[in-house]
């Protein structure tokens, strides 16, 4: 094999081929990128066994061929190579080298055998239709902080993603919660996606994708199955396994009765929680929200570290109101909000509380409440 290509078109489907790979992995060949050329393009696959990226490069392919190299190595190398430069790779199969040029820069890798390379098996997907790139990152991005970390509820280390109803009809819908908040966000359901099964992407193939997601006129063909999703944009391929799991019924944990509705400033709620946490105890982060007619009284009390408080003008007309929350939540649920306003709709002091931004009910936020 032997292939030329520009040194930025490289390092782009270099790095993303190498976020895939793990760091670390009793199977040395899954540390490699499999580099396969022919015709005038190169392809770039890697995979951690669940999921699988393959990215396609325009290439002056002199000799058809293909080869495994350390992708993170290989990324080291184009990276630090100067902009502009055109990266020669030559594999003569023998030696069980690659070769490495690009100006006076010379590199020898060891490679090893295509043939053991895992590839991702094709399935048969249930369900296929085209999103676009900007729908796509929002529901992803709008829910991907609730993901859970708790390895014991494997379930929900993952984007519930799923059709579901809404008061104008059927949508698209992404869900994510750890058991402290909830994120769910709706967007219009994409031609041929009514079929769709529902499925939880995992935290890690979330992440990949958003780098698929960049461009907002691009579309994104989805194909869906019951244990597999792809998302495909012309060059780049990302195939994922989905988690083997039933996604709780999150509808019982969003509430519908909370009367109790306060309208603040997103960004500054944000800012003022923000500062008042600051003297808070790493291990509780409380603060308490004292609400009052149209203003809001934000307080922490950590007896080892001090005291804060900062008052707010808000829009607040019910009765009087002391609720405690986490403020790493508090923080992340405001950081949400696209409008200028935050609606949280209240109940009691122990109950979830709702946020949305104004009156938009495509992205309904749940917070559990803390005591202070």
């Amino acid at each position: 094999m032997k292939i030329s290509v520009e040194r930025g078109t490289l390092l782009k489907a270099v790095s993303q081929a190498q976020s895939v790979v793990e760091r670390r992995n009793t199977i040395p060949i899954l540390a490699n990128v499999l580099i396969e050329a022919e015709g005038n393009t190169a392809q770039f696959r890697a995979t951690d066994l669940d999921i699988e990226v393959v990215d396609k490069a325009a290439a002056q392919v002199e000799r058809a061929g293909a080869t495994t190299v350390s992708a993170n190595t290989l990324h080291e190398i184009v990276r630090k190579l100067p902009d502009g430069a055109l990266v020669t790779l030559t594999d003569d199969g023998a030696s069980g080298r690659l070769t490495v040029e690009a100006g006076r820069s010379n590199f020898s890798l060891a490679t090893l055998p295509k043939e053991d390379f895992p590839v991702m098996a094709s399935s048969e997907y249930a369900c296929n239709f085209t999103a676009n790139a900007a729908q796509l990152r929002r529901l992803f991005d709008k829910s991907k902080f609730a993901i859970s970390t708790e390895e014991t509820r494997y379930y929900l280390n993952g984007v519930y993603m799923h059709v579901s109803d809404a008061e104008g009809g059927k949508v698209l819908r992404c869900v994510a919660t750890d058991g402290h908040r909830l994120a769910r966000i709706d967007s219009a359901l994409p031609e041929g996606a009514s079929e769709m099964p529902g499925v939880i992407v995992p935290r890690k193939t979330v992440g990949e994708l958003r780098k698929l997601l960049d461009d907002d006129e691009m579309d994104i063909a989805v194909s869906v199955s019951e244990t597999k999703v792809r998302f495909a944009t012309p060059d780049i391929t990302l195939t994922s396994k989905v988690i083997d799991g039933t996604f709780p019924d999150y509808t019982r944990v969003i509430p519908s009765g909370n009367t109790r509705r306060l309208e603040v400033d997103a960004a500054e709620f944000a800012q003022a929680v923000d500062r008042v946490a600051t003297v808070s105890s790493e291990r509780s982060r409380a603060v308490k929200l004292a609400l009052d007619e149209d203003r809001l009284i934000l307080s922490v009390n950590a007896p080892d570290s001090g005291a804060a408080e900062e008052e707010l003008a808000v829009a607040y007309g019910d009765e009087r109101l002391e609720i405690g929350f986490n403020a790493k939540y508090l923080l992340e649920i405001a950081s949400q909000v696209d409008r200028e306003n935050a609606v949280f709709m209240f109940n009691s002091a122990g109950d979830p509380t709702l946020m949305r931004e104004g009156n938009d009910t495509t992205a309904v936020y749940v917070v559990m409440p803390m005591r202070v």
